[in-house]
């Protein structure tokens, strides 16, 4: 397909940003939502990037955006995510934190706590908490994965299996309408779910792009977590699902009523 230099240029922000927005391009090229409207349905059209409210997202949905490309994607929402969910772990626990941009938040955000166990199989949290005393880091052994420093495999699974803790942070590359938790890797999904098995409170921690993604394998259900924590769940369908599971569901950008 024939791109405009705009349009060439709106695609490497998409490259590099994992997502794009409608009224932040206009503002950047100085044109009208409705011209950006246009460019981002012809790339859609020619497959280049897929269409989602407010942007569009490269790459399409049944593909995983880059590790380094995800942690620019809603940053200020993760923080705010990985803060709430921070706040939900007392000192003094134990608690597993497994791979991906959103659960590095919340480890970041566990810094001012005090006589934490930290189980993982992400590299990225263990390297950075492991320099402060009052935090103990156990790591899973297994296979590295070169994209993102997650610890995947059997025996990474057999590890976390010998815990019993009082946490779990999890994240999903994508939710869909139904409640399933869904990822790229089945090798990481198989961890995910011994982390699921092994906890006694699972938070599960994931921005609302994820409501417009899919991915192939199965994680496993809403319904199997004790608190979601999230900048805003409007899929009602999702929302109905935590209140007839008895999941508490925790909105960052919401405003208390």
């Amino acid at each position: 397909m024939f791109l405009s230099g705009r349009q060439t240029e709106i695609l490497e922000i998409a490259k590099a940003e994992g997502r794009v927005l409608v009224d932040e391009l206009a503002s950047r090229f100085s044109v009208t939502p409705q011209t950006i409207r246009k460019d981002l349905n012809d790339l859609c059209d020619g497959r280049v990037l897929s269409r989602v409210h407010g942007g569009a997202i490269f790459p399409g949905g049944t593909e995983n955006v880059k590790y380094e490309a995800r942690r620019s994607i809603a940053a200020s929402e993760k923080q705010a995510i990985g803060r709430a969910a921070a706040s939900l772990i007392p000192s003094n626990s134990s608690l597993f934190i497994n791979i991906g941009t959103t659960t590095e938040a919340v480890g970041e955000a566990l810094l001012g706590h005090h006589e934490l166990m930290v189980i993982t199989n992400n590299i990225n949290v263990a390297n950075k908490l492991r320099i402060f005393p009052s935090i103990e880091v156990v790591i899973a052994g297994g296979v590295v994965r070169g994209s993102d420093g997650g610890i995947v495999g059997e025996a990474a699974v057999d590890f976390i299996r010998q815990f019993k803790v009082d946490y779990a942070v999890i994240g999903a590359s994508a939710i869909d309408t139904d409640g399933a938790l869904l990822d790229f890797d089945f090798r990481e999904v198989k961890v995910a779910q011994a982390i699921i098995a092994n906890a006694r409170h699972v938070i599960l921690v994931a921005d609302s792009t994820k409501f417009e993604r899919t991915a192939p394998v199965r994680i496993g259900h809403l319904s199997q977590v004790h608190t979601f924590v999230t900048d805003e769940c409007s899929i009602e369908s999702v929302r109905a699902i935590a209140t007839e599971h008895n999941v508490r569901l925790v909105e960052t950008a919401r405003r208390p009523s």
